[in-house]
């Protein structure tokens, strides 16, 4: 059995449907119920209570951790949920951490992030990281101004970086989680291109069939309206990178293709595939 946290959000419910095809017995792990594909139990726990983890990991042979951003606060115990993986008797961990680690390794969180990457390393299990850039699901982020509005808003609007797939990113965990060969694997998960938040808001306005317009964001802005959802301290490393890219994070990783055997989605697919929300 397969324990998949963060199964509803936009890595997870991918990756479940993947464990799911695959003929997986999988355990889906949120702080509420959801539509779920057949037969994947459903159990509910808070991560930033690891102790709420313990019955979804009973008979579990693997682990996909999602580092949410609850587990980002100063009195929060990721190592607590590694923890636990082993006194439960699971023998894998896939842990969803960030390109950030590598890339800005001395910002705030990042910093955190990686604490949590080598107490998976030093567990003793078999492991695999995940480095994910960018999300293209941050668009959604925009799907009610569009809607309503036609317009976007964002910081930067001609600074672009790689921005992922999460289905891309489900993928390639659910191959980490089920194949020997990726044990000990770090793989940086990016889009086949550099894409701008203007671009992006072009790609939306082609699929709608109606002009969207930009209204560009000062940091500010950015960082007030970022700070209600995550840590002040995941807003500013984000930011940080989204604003001035360094080489690392422009370059569009192999590591998608050299896992799943095809090219990465593009953002052009992930809005084809979300089009209703921003209708």
């Amino acid at each position: 059995m397969i324990v998949v946290t963060g199964a509803t959000g936009n890595v997870g419910r991918p990756l479940t449907q993947a464990l799911a095809d695959a003929g997986e017995q999988v355990t889906a792990v949120s702080r509420h119920a959801t539509a779920l594909p057949d037969g994947v139990r459903h159990v509910a726990a808070d991560l930033a209570e690891p102790a709420t983890l313990a019955p979804a990991l009973e008979g579990a042979k693997a682990l996909f951790f999602l580092l949410s951003g609850d587990l980002h606060a100063p009195d929060a115990d990721p190592a607590g949920i590694i923890d636990l993986a082993v006194a439960a008797g699971v023998r894998r961990i896939v842990l969803l951490s960030s390109q950030g680690v590598a890339t800005r390794p001395l910002g705030p969180s990042r910093v955190a992030v990686r604490a949590v990457e080598d107490a998976v390393r030093e567990s003793g299990l078999d492991w695999a990281l995940l480095r994910p850039g960018g999300f293209a699901s941050n668009a959604l982020a925009w799907a009610e101004s569009v809607r309503t509005r036609r317009t976007v808003a964002a910081p930067f609007r001609d600074v672009g970086v790689p921005v992922v797939d999460p289905a891309d990113i489900g993928e390639v965990a659910a191959a980490c989680l089920l194949d020997d060969r990726h044990t000990g694997g770090v793989y940086e998960l990016t889009g086949p291109e550099v894409i701008t938040p203007r671009q992006q808001g072009e790609v939306i306005a082609a699929a709608v069939g109606s002009p969207v317009g930009f209204h560009e964001l000062t940091r500010e802005e950015a960082r007030a309206a970022m700070i209600q959802f995550v840590p002040a301290e995941v807003a500013d490393d984000t930011l940080d990178i989204i604003g001035a890219p360094n080489p690392a994070e422009l370059r569009i990783s192999p590591d998608v293709e050299r896992v799943l055997g095809r090219a990465p989605r593009s953002f052009d697919d992930w809005v084809a595939r979300h089009l209703a929300a921003f209708r």
